[in-house]
């Protein structure tokens, strides 16, 4: 049996996009699955769209998921594989690979399957501008390629000395007329189309000697032995072309699985980096920040965990057929499957994602998250023992859905309140209240006592010990009464409430 073999080939134009990680994942997931290769290639051909550190955050972005290549590149360019450098499917950058491509394309202009096409910018246009007057669709096909200049209609000596002379034509493929390809997708199923509503696409390019992506992909993914092509739902109008080259090569085609696209939470359409500007959420997985200055947020910054972050984007589009919700990698290998993949767009959720975050929290030893939040105290200027950091984890981590919330959640454990909130103060700090709140605090040495104490002279309990908390936290939230003096000391409270008394008005 063929060695199950699959790639994620990215093109370094900008940040990866969520949906470009789900991407890589599955092809990550399936391979794991079937014990083949799982191998990143880049696809930088489009010289006039590289983006400079594109690469570099891609690669970052597959390490900080735990979706490492078996083949391919790591963060200094190089083979990121176990096998020897001398592997036959290396490089994995297409710009590297410029030399191999012009000689397919000639071979396509050889056996009939492709031509050379002459047409300038401005006759293309010209051609565009004639059709829409007509009230019609240009498309450079069969039906109009017999009056274009191309080596179809041109006399063999003319078109070898444009060959010779300009550095402006291409090769395009030459659709075949009036022909229904047929075609079958692991998740779309069986597929017809007509090759009068496709073009002739350009396969190869003089200008820079470079091929499209048409031509690359499909090269490529021969020369490394790719037996299944996993992509997004945007590469499906492509398919036909695909498989004609194919055909054309004479070479065994991969399977295709074409996965559905990431939709926004509201509304129609694929997510976009401007929904979540607009809702207050990622669609990076990392932040970046573009050649102009331009910053956009990214998931791990925004305090994910990337075992979470995985989880969520299994789970958009792929459905485990079970209730089961939280899935470590490993677990995600042997449960998936292609087939269990939908065909219709799935819509983002960031509340769904942020609950994904808090149960991966939850399931956190209080060790690693200590060891998590000590540098955010660091940040607030606080200097604590880690065994009672690691106590007060284990006591708040069940209201944090992020290990920044410890801190909001429990500041005042290591910083008296400045402020208290106008309407609690309002509502708590008045003058018998706080009678009773200060002779409980002084007469007592715990928060149990203290209870007991306020019971024994049957006082209001509520409005007693909201004024203490009051007066400790700044409002009338927050951690249990007996919680917070354990850590803070009963002289530490009697100090807070003695400062409450001097800056609150009754």
């Amino acid at each position: 049996m063929k060695r199950t073999r699959v790639r994620f080939a990215p093109s370094p134009t900008g940040p990866l996009h969520m949906g470009g990680v789900r991407t890589a994942l599955y092809n990550y997931l399936f391979a794991k699955k079937m014990g083949g290769d799982f191998i990143l290639r880049i696809e930088d051909t489009d010289s006039h769209r590289f983006v400079p550190g594109a690469e570099e955050y891609i690669i970052e972005s597959l390490r900080w998921c735990g979706i490492l290549p078996d083949e391919g590149l790591d963060a200094d360019g190089k083979l990121a594989s176990k096998r020897s450098v001398h592997n036959p499917h290396a490089p994995y950058r297409q710009s590297e690979r410029k030399g191999i491509y012009r000689k397919y394309a000639e071979q396509l202009v050889d056996g009939g399957f492709a031509y050379y096409a002459f047409d300038t910018a401005a006759e293309l246009e010209s051609a565009r501008a004639a059709a829409e007057g007509a009230g019609e669709t240009f498309i450079y096909n069969s039906a109009s390629r017999s009056s274009l200049r191309n080596s179809l209609t041109m006399d063999p000596a003319e078109v070898k000395r444009l060959l010779e002379e300009r550095d402006d034509w291409t090769i395009r493929f030459r659709m075949p007329e009036n022909e229904v390809v047929e075609m079958d997708d692991i998740i779309r199923g069986h597929i017809e189309v007509n090759t009068s509503t496709l073009d002739d696409k350009v396969l190869w390019k003089r200008a820079d000697e470079l091929p499209t992506y048409h031509l690359a992909n499909i090269v490529d993914d021969h020369l490394m032995e790719i037996s299944h092509v996993i992509r997004g739902e945007e590469w499906l109008p492509s398919l036909p072309l695909h498989f004609l080259l194919y055909r054309a090569f004479g070479w065994e085609r991969p399977e295709f699985a074409h996965l559905p696209l990431l939709l926004k939470p509201v509304g129609n359409g694929k997510l976009s980096k401007r929904d979540g500007d607009k809702m207050g959420f990622p669609v990076f997985p990392l932040r970046w920040v573009s050649p102009a200055g331009e910053v956009s947020r990214g998931y791990r910054e925004d305090g994910y965990f990337p075992d979470a972050f995985v989880n969520l984007l299994a789970m958009l589009g792929w459905n485990p057929g079970t209730e089961q919700e939280i899935f470590s990698l490993e677990e995600l290998v042997q449960a998936f499957s292609l087939d269990k993949v939908g065909k219709s767009g799935a819509k983002f959720n960031p509340d769904k994602a942020k609950w994904f975050n808090k149960e991966y929290l939850r399931m956190r030893s209080d060790e690693e998250l200590t060891a998590l939040f000590m540098p955010v105290l660091a940040e607030h200027g606080v200097s604590a023992e880690p065994a009672s950091v690691l106590e007060i984890v284990s006591l708040i981590k069940e209201r944090a859905t992020f290990v920044r919330d410890f801190w909001d959640i429990a500041w005042y454990l290591f910083n008296a309140p400045e402020e208290y909130v106008e309407k609690d103060a309002a509502k708590f700090w008045k003058s018998e209240n706080v009678a009773m709140a200060r002779e409980a605090l002084m007469e007592t040495g715990s928060a149990h006592d203290m209870e007991e104490y306020i019971r024994s002279r049957e006082w209001p309990m509520g409005k007693v010990m909201n004024c203490i908390r009051l007066a400790l936290t700044g409002s009338s939230n927050g951690l249990g009464i007996a919680d917070i003096m354990r850590f803070i000391g009963r002289d530490e409270a009697l100090a807070r409430f003695h400062r409450a008394e001097e800056r609150l008005i009754i």
